[in-house]
């Protein structure tokens, strides 16, 4: 098995990327509401919190995928 540069498996470290990814992006698009908001800009401020939505439900699934893997020999700090 292919293990990356930080010691976890591949696919263990790709999750958490895109948990964290997803997160950070809905922090950043909680300010793009308001900005949108301020603006009186309805539907574009409707747009960004569909966005900052579907993000949280990627950082949720990947959590959930995150604890699948961790009772396989796919996650945690690999073995050599």
């Amino acid at each position: 098995m292919a293990t990356g540069e930080t010691g976890f498996e591949d696919v263990t470290y790709d999750l958490i990327s895109v948990q964290y990814h997803a997160l950070k992006a809905g922090h950043d698009y909680g300010q793009y509401v308001r900005d949108a908001e301020n603006a009186g800009l309805k539907d574009i401020a409707q747009f960004f919190r569909q966005t900052m939505e579907e993000g949280s439900a990627r950082a949720a699934r990947c959590h959930e995928l995150i604890k699948q893997v961790g009772g396989s020999d796919q996650a945690g700090p690999a073995m050599h």
